[in-house]
This record gives C-alpha cells, sequence and structure tokens, in this order.
C-alpha cells in the first residue's frame, strides 16, 4: 500500500487522536527519500510512514511530539554536506540537506484529508500544496490546491500532485499468484484478481487485493475498468482461457500486458488470434512482455513474483533494468 494511502488509513482509525505529520518539502544534494515523503505520529504513539532510511526518525518524532503537545508547526532542516557531519552520534555522509514540515493534525480532521481520501478512492488526482514558511504565520499547514492560501512575495511552498496508486489487473487466482499480489500490494499498486473459480478467487486467499472478480473471461464487463494506464498480466495456466482474453486485451490501449508462460506459447496464441482477424492495437503489442518478469533467475513462486514486479516497475518509471553502479544521474532523477 502506497505511503500516503496507508496514513489515511491510519487517520481514519484513529479519529480520536490527535497527530502530528511531518512531510519531506525541499531536498538539495543526496536523500533517502524525496520531497513528499511523509512521516505520521500519533498521539498514542504509532507511527506511519517514513522520512529518511531511519536516521532522522528520532529526532523527528521528538519534534512531532513537542508539536503535538502545543499545536504550533515546525520547519526543521538537517544539512549533512559537511565532511565530518555528525547528526544524533552518527555520521551520515550524505551530502544533503533536507527541510522537513511537522504540522499538527487536530481530532476534527482538515479538509484536505477527506478530500485526497474520496479522490484517492476515486481514482482522482489531487494537488497538495504545503504551505510552510514562516511568512503565512497561522495558515502554515497542507491544503488542497483550490483551499492554500495565496502565495506573496518570496513565501515558500510546496506543490505536490499525489496520483491514485496504479492499477494492476491479475488474471488466474492460482497459489503463483498469491505472493505477486502480496508484493504489488506492499509496494503501492491497486491490485484486482480475476478467475472464474470461486474457490480460488477469494479474500482469505488474497486478503492484500483490493478486488476480487469471478467471472468467465466473457463474461468481463464493466466491472473492470480496463484503459492506457492499466498494467495487465495473464497468469491463468490455460492456453484455451489467455486465448480468449488476448482476444478481448489486444485491441485495446494498455499501459502493460504480460504473459506468463513460455515465448513459443504466446507466439502460438497470437499466431492463432492473428490468423482468426483479430486486430491488435500495435502500441499494446510493443508492451507485450512474455515471458512475464524481468530475467533474475527466478525458480519459486516468490522470486517469480519479484521479476514481475520489478519489470512492472520499470515500466511504470520509464526506467531501464540496470545496475544503479552504472547509471551516470542521480537516482531519484
Amino acid at each position: 500500500m502506497s505511503e500516503i494511502n496507508s496514513i489515511l488509513i491510519a487517520l481514519a482509525e484513529t479519529s480520536s487522536e490527535v497527530a502530528a505529520l511531518a512531510t519531506l518539502v525541499s531536498v538539495e544534494g543526496s536523500s533517502y527519500r524525496r520531497p513528499g515523503a511523509r512521516l505520521l505520529v500519533l498521539s498514542g504513539g504509532r507511527r506511519v510512514g517514513s522520512i529518511s532510511g531511519g536516521c532522522l526518525e528520532d529526532d523527528i518524532i521528538l519534534r512531532a511530539n513537542r508539536v503535538l503537545k502545543n499545536g504550533r508547526p515546525e520547519i526543521v532542516t538537517y544539512d549533512t554536506t559537511g565532511e565530518n557531519d555528525i547528526v544524533w552520534g552518527v555520521g551520515l555522509g550524505c551530502r544533503g540537506v533536507v527541510s522537513i514540515f511537522i504540522e499538527p493534525i487536530p481530532v476534527g480532521r482538515p479538509g484536505w484529508i477527506s478530500a485526497l481520501a474520496e479522490n484517492q478512492a476515486a481514482r482522482r488526482n489531487t494537488r497538495l500544496i504545503v504551505a510552510f514558511d514562516e511568512a503565512f504565520a497561522e495558515r502554515r499547514a497542507t491544503y488542497v490546491e483550490d483551499d492554500a492560501p495565496q502565495v506573496t512575495g518570496v513565501a515558500r511552498v510546496f506543490e505536490q500532485l499525489i496520483v491514485p496508486p496504479p492499477s494492476l489487473i491479475l488474471f488466474g487466482a492460482g497459489d503463483d499468484a498469491r505472493p505477486v499480489v502480496r508484493l504489488a500490494h506492499e509496494v503501492g499498486w491497486h491490485v484486482t484478481v480475476v478467475d472464474s473459480r470461486a474457490a480460488y478467487a477469494t479474500a482469505e486467499r488474497f486478503p492484500e487485493a483490493n478486488a476480487i472478480v469471478v467471472a468467465m473471461s466473457d463474461e468481463l464487463g464493466g466491472e473492470l475498468k480496463i484503459d492506457g494506464e492499466t498494467f495487465v498480466v495473464l497468469m491463468t495456466h490455460r492456453f484455451a482461457e489467455d486465448e480468449k482474453l488476448l482476444r478481448k486485451l489486444l485491441p485495446r490501449a494498455l499501459a502493460y500486458l504480460g504473459v506468463l508462460g513460455p515465448r513459443q506459447r504466446t507466439d502460438r496464441l497470437l499466431a492463432q488470434l492473428a490468423g482468426e482477424g483479430v486486430a491488435a492495437n500495435p502500441d499494446t503489442l510493443r508492451k507485450l512482455c512474455a515471458p512475464v518478469g524481468l530475467d533474475l533467475g527466478s525458480t519459486t513462486p516468490e522470486t517469480i513474483a519479484l521479476s514481475i514486479l520489478a519489470e512492472l516497475q520499470c515500466r511504470l518509471t520509464g526506467r531501464a533494468p540496470i545496475h544503479l553502479r552504472d547509471r551516470n544521474a542521480p537516482i531519484h532523477g
């Protein structure tokens, strides 16, 4: 599940608790997280999210507890650019400067939280404005774009476009699909599992799935939203079922289409459909990955799931699967 959705759920579950929300609003140089990372600290001691790899959290939590008590927002900057930087006894060596805004979240939750939750549920984009500059005085806080205070002079804000989690539709509810769903959920995808076998496609087998659809391939209709931003993986292990699904999917625009199994198996499917006059979308054909996944030497359901999610993440971010040591550019760029 994505960090922001985890925070929204925590705030909904603890509506009687005050909270403090730390947002990474500025980065210069190197940093483990990028602007927009968040850490929620609740008055009951629970925390959700992260700002760094763990090196700054202890101090941020101390400051967040102070915000919880006095109700006043804070902006704190951590500078690790020095040769011998020592931050609470730890020499980080990151060579970066990060600024973090910590704001109180009262029991009567601010409007941006419900607006963001509604947009995420409806799979709509949300633009957040974090007015963290002291020039905003009593209005320092997070807002949705339409409610944000007017920016004047040199007052600084952090703007963030929050998009819904990427959509993955997984056809096939076999045992090998379970680690794919678990891992996809863990890294923030919205996952729908589809299978005609009611005994397989269950919430007990797929507790991390956002949706489960029990239907035959030729029964699928409006319950599945499939468009140019949808990632689709076929793991049915049934040749005839894959043929029916590809007949429906190939003419459509998709973000990604992966098919489990040997390349020769998919070649047979494509040749059969082409011979029957099925007109495939040229762009979808270019995005077809069969066999699905990256070559990680995977031999178990868990490592195969890792190879599939690695490929999905590469396609989502537009990155080539290379070693970071061979990347001659910022890691997060």
